[in-house]
This record gives structure tokens, C-alpha cells and sequence, in this order.
């Protein structure tokens, strides 16, 4: 009788400790994007980085995501709609080009540009600078297509006849030749 508590009870307790140890971690929930099933978005999804500003990758529940952080500080999504000409502030990181949508503060969302499909990434920048995580994920978006667009400068878009400046156009618009891939 003695032996037959003392194996429920060690079975109780590995019960709880494997339901304690798996409730640290749980899954992050995301929804898949419009487009996670391009060949693209499963080049990208298995280069995504294990850790994102010192950030460990966590888990995710849907196709064609990541998140870091526990809690998920940054979250990307492949296979979101690919933007067209926006009045969204365009930057440039590592070569790469991103839309910033910062409607949620402190949760910025930047979305790919000129790359199809399109990568949309949030950042909680109350804790983390955008800049060095786009840094962070920008090999990874190489695998996705060049469509010709690209961020313009402020000269570039208005032909020149401005003060030279460093701040990129606030409407992207398609560029003459397409670049290709890096």
C-alpha cells in the first residue's frame, strides 16, 4: 500500500512540475498572415535569428512568425500585405527599407519595403530601439523578392532643388530599375 502512494504521488508531482516548467514558456499567439504560404516566408521563417536584441526566440502558433522576449517584446509576421506608395515615414536599415506605423505607441509596427512578400514587424520601443532589432532581422529579409520600390530621399522625390538632407521621404514611391536581391 505504501509502495502504491509513493508512485501516485511521484507521478502527481511530476504531473505538476512538467505543467509548471511548460507554463513558462507558453506558445506565443499570433495570427497568420494574408500570404504566410509563400516560399519566400519559409526562407525567412527558418533563418529567423534565436535571439533578437538579447531577446530569446519564443514559440509561435501560426505559419510564417517569430516573436522574442518573454513577455513578446518583438513579433514579425511574413505574408503581409505588400505596401504601395504611403504617407507612413520610410527608413532605411542595413540596406533595407521599412515603413513605421507608430499609431500604437509605444508598440511601433514597420513593414517591409520594396520586397514581396511583405514582413511586418512590431517592436515594443518602450523597451527595445527599432532600429537595432530591424538591424537584428534584416539578413533575414533578403529572402524575400525586390519589387522596385525603394525609400527616396527628399531631393530625389522633389528633383533635386532642396537642401541636401538625410531624412528619408515620407512617400515612398517606385524607384527607376529595380535592384536586385543582396
Amino acid at each position: 500500500m505504501r509502495s502504491r502512494r509513493a508512485v501516485v504521488a511521484s507521478a502527481l508531482l511530476a504531473g505538476a512540475l512538467a505543467a509548471v516548467l511548460s507554463g513558462c514558456s507558453p506558445i506565443v499567439a499570433l495570427t497568420p498572415a494574408p500570404h504566410a504560404n509563400a516560399s519566400e516566408c519559409a526562407d525567412v521563417i527558418v533563418r529567423l535569428p534565436q535571439t533578437v536584441q538579447s531577446l530569446p526566440r519564443r514559440e509561435t502558433n501560426a505559419q510564417a512568425t517569430g516573436a522574442w522576449g518573454d513577455p513578446a517584446q518583438v513579433l514579425l509576421r511574413c505574408g503581409v500585405a505588400v505596401p504601395t506608395a504611403s504617407d507612413l515615414p520610410c527608413v532605411t536599415v542595413d540596406g533595407r527599407d521599412w515603413l513605421r506605423d507608430d499609431a500604437n505607441k509605444p508598440n511601433y509596427v514597420f513593414t517591409s519595403y520594396g520586397r514581396t512578400p511583405a514582413i511586418a514587424v512590431v517592436v515594443d520601443q518602450s523597451k527595445l530601439t527599432p532600429g537595432l532589432v530591424l538591424s537584428d532581422l534584416s539578413s533575414v529579409v533578403a529572402f524575400t523578392t525586390p519589387n522596385g520600390r525603394k525609400c527616396l530621399s527628399v531631393e530625389d522625390s522633389l528633383g533635386g532643388t532642396t537642401t541636401p538632407s538625410s531624412t528619408p521621404s515620407a512617400t515612398p514611391t517606385p524607384s527607376a530599375t529595380p535592384t536586385p536581391a543582396p
